[in-house]
């Protein structure tokens, strides 16, 4: 909505050339077959406003008078429609009868009087005291007061009217051409409101003209490769998940086999990152020919690699047609393979399912080799160490000439003991026959052998004794060694069952560390293209490019503030 100006009346002051001058101030000349006739200057008299000053020129001399007098070098002059009316009000004044504009000027020129002097201009603007309202315009402001004697208002019959007058001309009295103040502001209005609509539709054409060219034309080509050139990709999609063995050894004689619980997170990342790397693609490659299936001739020049692409191409396909994602809530593993061909999508989804699945066997296998490693050598190492204190032992009872030096030491000590028994029962037995007053001689003398004998042979015991606990080769020396080494044998004993037991729980800790893969959704081929999408590729250019040029015109329009402040 516009809303008209309210503005008060005023007068534009403008400043006519100097005398002589063949060029006008303004591009609004009359011709001089329009003011030659004297209704048209009397139809501008009574609607023209009251003209602005001009700058006061110079007298001319009789010389120049003389040189313009002729009407036609004033109509060469090219004088505007406004000074020649003003040129003929000021003849009037000075009592003049010009026939036309031209003519007044010329008589002023006559009379020694320049007709654009501002004096004479100055003395036209006279208060219309007493005068009626101007026709289609608001009152005049001098209107109420009362005639002033030789007033421009006067109604004095008797004084001279000091209005313009023509000499009256027998012809048919035309319409002015003149508008009324308040028409003539309407009609300025009216004009910048319509230059203020062109501007617009300027500003939107152009516009629209930009938003054609940089949004739409390269949505119509993208929309065009999307609906008509691009190749037709087919997606293969699949599902998997990495498990891992929880041993139990009392779960059954499958309880050490059966997966009970999900992989970590880090190897299923591992196993994303694997299927999405360069060693992944060159494999595909060498088994499958990933980079032939990709630069055959009917695929788009957009989609389809060079004849002989480098690695970094072909990754940057693979990238582009192999999409994998891991949800960690679930520890599922999605992957989508397109192809041009649906049958090759399923292959390479297969292959990279293998590749998965041997990396994720892969994955524990040296840190189960590791611990499987240590627990072997440790067992190996004790089972060393007990054979040599084995074999140290039979070792010592080889050379002593006895197996067991302790029993035959042992048998001794009760032989001696044994001995040592008799001869106290002998004694007795002796003592008990001599208190007799008659004892029995032959029993005496029995008794004393027997006696004799028994401390003999406990001599010989004490005196073998006495050999075996004495020198290096003796038996007590032989059992303490055999003693020691059968401690040895019994340490070693022991950490072959610690060995052997750390063997056993690295052999259950490693089963419990096996990774299995585990397919949910298996590959099959697809029968109809899932690539490219061309609405939605559309959409998505459009809204592109749009913010492209939005981003573009926001720079563009602050840099220009910024340079114009």
């Amino acid at each position: 909505m516009t809303t008209k100006p309210k503005a008060r009346k005023f007068r534009i002051k403008r400043t006519p050339p100097a005398l002589g001058s063949g060029q006008a101030s303004r591009p609004e000349a009359v011709e001089p077959s329009e003011q030659d006739s004297p209704q048209h200057g009397a139809a501008q008299r009574r609607a023209a406003p009251v003209p602005p000053s001009a700058d006061q020129g110079e007298v001319a001399s009789p010389r120049q008078v003389d040189s313009e007098n002729s009407i036609d070098a004033i109509r060469q002059e090219g004088l505007t429609g406004r000074q020649l009316r003003m040129a003929r009000r000021v003849a009037q004044r000075h009592n003049l009868a010009p026939t036309s504009d031209f003519d007044a000027v010329r008589l002023l020129r006559a009379q020694g009087i320049d007709p654009f002097q501002r004096s004479n201009m100055l003395e036209l603007v006279v208060p219309q005291a007493g005068a009626e309202p101007h026709e289609g315009g608001a009152p005049d402001a001098f209107a109420g007061l009362a005639a002033a004697p030789g007033g421009a208002g006067s109604k004095n019959t008797g004084e001279k009217v000091q209005l313009p007058q023509t000499v009256p001309v027998k012809r048919q009295q035309l319409p002015s051409t003149e508008i009324s103040p308040a028409d003539r502001r309407a009609t300025e209005i009216q004009n910048m409101q319509m230059d203020i609509r062109r501007r617009r539709r300027k500003k939107m054409g152009l516009l629209l003209v930009r938003l054609a060219f940089f949004v739409m034309l390269p949505t119509f080509f993208a929309g065009y490769y999307f609906y008509v050139i691009a190749t037709p990709m087919y997606a293969t999609k699949s599902e998997f998940l990495i498990i891992q063995n929880e041993g139990s050894g009392g779960a059954g004689p499958l309880g050490g086999l059966l997966p009970t619980q999900f992989a970590t997170n880090s190897d299923s990342i591992a196993v994303q990152g694997f299927l999405q790397s360069k060693d992944a693609m060159l494999r595909l490659d060498r088994d499958v020919g990933f980079k032939s299936h990709f630069t055959q001739d009917w695929i788009d020049p957009i989609q389809r690699l060079s004849a002989d692409p480098t690695n970094e191409e072909a990754y940057k396909t693979f990238k582009k047609n192999i999409k994998i994602g891991y949800d960690p809530t679930e520890g599922m593993i999605r992957m989508e393979v397109a192809a041009a061909d649906p049958e090759v999508a399923a292959d390479f989804s297969r292959q990279l399912i293998s590749y998965a699945e041997e990396r994720v066997n892969n994955l524990s296998q040296q840190k189960r080799e590791d611990q499987m490693k240590d627990a072997r050598e440790g067992f190996e190492r004790a089972d060393e160490e007990r054979r040599s204190a084995q074999e140290a032992l039979v070792r010592l009872q080889i050379d002593g000439s006895t197996l067991d030096p302790e029993n035959v030491i042992a048998s001794y000590r009760t032989q001696i003991s044994n001995i040592e028994t008799q001869i106290i029962e002998k004694e007795i037995e002796l003592a008990s026959l001599l208190n007799n007053a008659r004892p029995n001689q032959s029993r005496v003398d029995a008794t004393r052998g027997t006696l004799e004998i028994l401390e003999t042979q406990l001599d010989i015991l004490n005196d073998k004794m006495t050999d075996v606990s004495k020198g290096e080769n003796s038996l007590a020396e032989l059992a303490a060694r055999i003693q020691i080494a059968q401690a040895d044998l019994a340490a070693r004993d022991m950490m072959m069952q610690s060995a052997l037991q750390q063997m056993e729980q690295a052999r259950v800790e490693a089963t419990r560390q096996v990774r299995y893969l585990t397919v949910a959704v298996e590959p099959i081929a697809s029968e109809e293209p899932s690539f490219p999408r061309a609405f939605e590729n559309t959409i998505l250019a459009f809204l592109v490019f749009a913010g492209i040029y939005l981003m573009i015109s926001i720079t563009a329009s602050i840099l220009r503030e910024q340079v114009t402040s």
